[in-house]
């Protein structure tokens, strides 16, 4: 990710942003004058798949399917959708409160024995994709850079400014719509921002070091919020806290509730050395529950992502490197189930040492479903409407921040017509109007009224796609 346009055209079917190389021998001179042959392969299909999968989602909102769910008793939409339906669909669009696993088919964290919680809301895996992903592409990123002849220090100063601007990224976005600057960092770009140069110290180590690193995070985050004392004077309801929600955990576990763990003490104190926008105040607590020390346990799904990408750049067969992602995964998965029942809650919101693990085999598992489906089968092909939005995937982070009511706002005033056209005739087709109880010539409007969410999330998405892809076929990238 850069912040400057390059116009680079592609070498292969996806743009590949980068390659890595190794060095020539102390004694040969020849590549002095001359740019270095990479010995490793280009850029894979998956890894801007991936990220295209995960940014579609994040600019799509969930596709307004949580919100679509919470249409009111008397929506039209009840008459032709079953509620019930909608809204265990729409619970993997929406992130639970607090605790973050579940029974399979439930929504209740409360509910069926801890050895039983080994689901997941699809909601709360985007945000570690997003970050593990920014690991996995690290060795590709620095190798490049690498073979273009950037010093190592050079290189070290990049990682340095790409965090300053990432964490900068991310106090921006959170500013908008207040008097001042909202000094405060729980987006997930500023928290890529805290922790990335700390995980570009770790590129390239051997490989004892980086598990060395990665188990002192999570014993680390582990001990400071278990050993952590919850002060006498906690009370829920003063920081958006409720028993019946489940925000609030029983002994021993006391300690990880929301806005009740060392985590929430230190933003507490170290949030209101920053002067803080007038329309705010003093900084009390975070209504989400959400803190910036959480980038420290985040480090940690970086650190997988960072093993993950160098072993898909190694000289491993592609067979034994996707067996290796696939074990990998279910080693992470098992041991968050295990971590979650005995000794640390699951709770994506404080970045938990057990939802590091969980979350980091649920996410290693769909790179190795990616890595299969489009770099080891024939279907590379398939990949380019996501690999159109992965190549540019700062933008369209932005873009969906920024601009989704806006483009949908325009979408309907120049295209309403069509859109309800078609509705119009999927109520038809599909013999909706029965149940909609309306004439034809107005279904169209109607299915309009109730789908609402999801029209608007579908047309601020469709237009940022066609965007993408005018500027991929320009060859116009925007990276930090």
């Amino acid at each position: 990710m850069t912040y400057r346009i390059k116009e680079d055209p592609p070498e292969a079917d996806v743009i590949p942003p980068v390659a890595a190389t190794s060095p020539k021998p102390d004694g040969d001179r020849s590549h002095v004058k001359r740019k270095r042959v990479s010995r490793y392969p280009e850029r894979l299909t998956s890894l801007d798949a991936y990220r295209g999968f995960i940014m579609l989602m994040l600019a799509a909102h969930g596709f307004g399917l949580a919100h679509l769910a919470r249409s009111p008793d008397d929506s039209p939409l009840w008459k032709i959708l079953d509620r019930p339906t909608v809204q265990r669909v729409a619970f993997h669009f929406d992130h639970p409160p607090w605790q973050s696993s579940f029974v399979p088919g439930t929504q209740d964290a409360a509910v069926g024995a801890p050895w039983l919680h080994v689901g997941v809301s699809f909601w709360d895996l985007i945000q570690p994709a997003f970050m593990f992903m920014v690991g996995v592409a690290m060795p590709f990123s620095f190798a490049r850079r690498r073979d273009e002849g950037d010093h190592r220090w050079r290189r070290a100063a990049h990682a340095f400014l790409r965090a300053v601007i990432l964490v900068l990224m991310g106090v921006f976005l959170y500013s908008l719509g207040h008097d001042g600057t909202n000094w405060i960092f729980p987006n997930v770009l500023a928290q890529i921002g805290l922790g990335y140069f700390f995980v570009y110290l770790l590129l390239g180590r051997k490989i004892w070091i980086q598990g060395l690193a990665l188990i002192a995070i999570l014993v680390g985050t582990w001990a400071a919020l278990h050993f952590y004392a919850l002060p006498g004077d906690y009370r829920p309801a003063e920081v958006n806290a409720k028993y019946e929600r489940g925000d609030i955990y029983k002994p021993p576990y006391q300690q990880w509730s929301k806005n009740g763990n060392v985590f929430h003490a230190f933003d507490v104190w170290f949030l209101n050395l920053f002067p803080r926008p007038a329309d705010e105040g003093p900084f009390l607590y975070n209504r989400g529950g959400y803190q910036t020390l959480n980038f420290v346990p985040s480090m940690a799904t970086m650190i997988l992502g960072l093993l993950c990408g160098e072993l898909l750049m190694s000289g491993v067969r592609p067979g034994e490197k996707f067996a290796c992602l696939l074990v990998a995964a279910l080693v992470c998965w098992g041991l968050g189930v295990l971590t979650g029942a005995t000794c640390c809650p699951i709770v994506k919101r404080i970045w938990t040492p057990s939802w590091v693990l969980f979350s980091g085999g649920y996410v290693m598992g769909l790179l190795a479903l990616f890595y299969l489906v489009f770099d080891l089968w024939p279907f590379k092909k398939l990949a380019f409407p996501l690999v159109v939005i992965g190549v540019n995937s700062i933008l369209v982070y932005f873009l969906g921040e920024l601009t989704k009511d806006w483009l949908a706002e325009n979408v309907q005033r120049h295209f309403g017509w069509a859109i309800d056209g078609a509705l119009g005739w999927l109520a038809n087709t599909f013999h909706l109007l029965r149940n909609l109880d309306v004439p034809p010539e107005t279904a169209g409007a109607v299915m309009h009224s109730a789908f609402l969410p999801v029209v608007e999330a579908v047309s601020a998405v469709t237009a940022i796609w066609l965007l993408c892809l005018w500027l991929y076929r320009q060859r116009l990238f925007l990276r930090i």
